[in-house]
C-alpha cells in the first residue's frame, strides 16, 4: 500500500471530537500507523488516566504526553490521536509542527455530550456532564486549539469517511 503522507498528522480537539474515529479509519483504510496517546501512555505507566492524575497529578501527565511527542521525531506516516489538553502547552505544539500537519477535528458542545455521555475515563469532566460546562472548557481551549492547527475539519454529523476524505483534501491542497 502506497504511503498516503510522508509526514505525521496529530489530531487534536475537544474530547469527544472524533479523533480517535479517525485515527482508526485512517489505520483501516490507508494502513496508516495510530499512536492513542492517553493509551499508550497509559500502557506505559501501568495504570488508568485518571489514575495518573489522581497519583502523580496532572503535571505529571503532560510531562508524559510532551515526552512522548518528541519521541516520534523519527516516524512518519503516523496518526497520533492526541489528549485533549496536549495544544496547551507551547512544547508539544512545536513538537507537533516539527514531525507533521496538525489538524483540528471541531464539534459543538452538544455533539461532544451526546458523545462523552456515557464515559468514565475523562477526568476532567467526571462531574460536569452538560452542555454548558464543556461549551466554557471548548472556548478556553479554542485560541490555542486555533493557534496549533495547520487545519481545521468539522465533524458534527458527519461519517468517518467524510471527515477523512475532507482532512486529506485539505492536507494534499496544502503546500509546506
Amino acid at each position: 500500500m502506497e504511503q498516503l503522507f510522508d509526514y505525521n498528522i496529530f489530531l487534536i480537539g475537544f474530547m469527544g471530537a472524533g479523533k480517535s474515529t479517525v485515527a482508526k479509519y485512517l489505520n483501516k483504510t490507508y494502513g496508516m500507523k495510530v499512536i492513542e496517546m492517553d493509551r499508550m501512555i497509559a500502557e506505559q505507566e501501568g495504570m488508568s488516566i485518571p489514575e495518573i492524575f489522581r497519583t502523580h497529578g496532572e503535571e505529571y501527565f503532560r510531562k508524559l504526553e510532551t515526552s512522548l511527542l518528541v519521541g516520534m521525531k523519527n516516524q512518519s506516516n503516523t496518526v497520533v490521536s492526541c489528549g485533549g489538553g496536549v495544544p496547551m502547552r507551547e512544547e508539544n505544539v512545536s513538537a507537533m509542527k516539527k514531525n507533521g500537519r496538525v489538524v483540528l477535528l471541531d464539534a459543538k458542545p452538544e455533539t461532544i455530550l451526546e458523545r462523552v455521555k456515557d464515559s468514565h475515563d475523562r477526568p476532567l469532566l467526571e462531574n460536569h456532564k452538560d452542555v454548558e460546562y464543556i461549551a466554557e472548557l471548548m472556548e478556553k481551549r479554542r485560541p490555542k486549539y486555533e493557534a496549533a492547527a495547520d487545519i481545521r475539519i468539522a465533524t458534527d454529523g458527519r461519517s468517518a469517511s467524510e471527515i477523512c476524505e475532507d482532512m486529506i483534501r485539505q492536507l494534499k491542497k496544502e503546500v509546506r
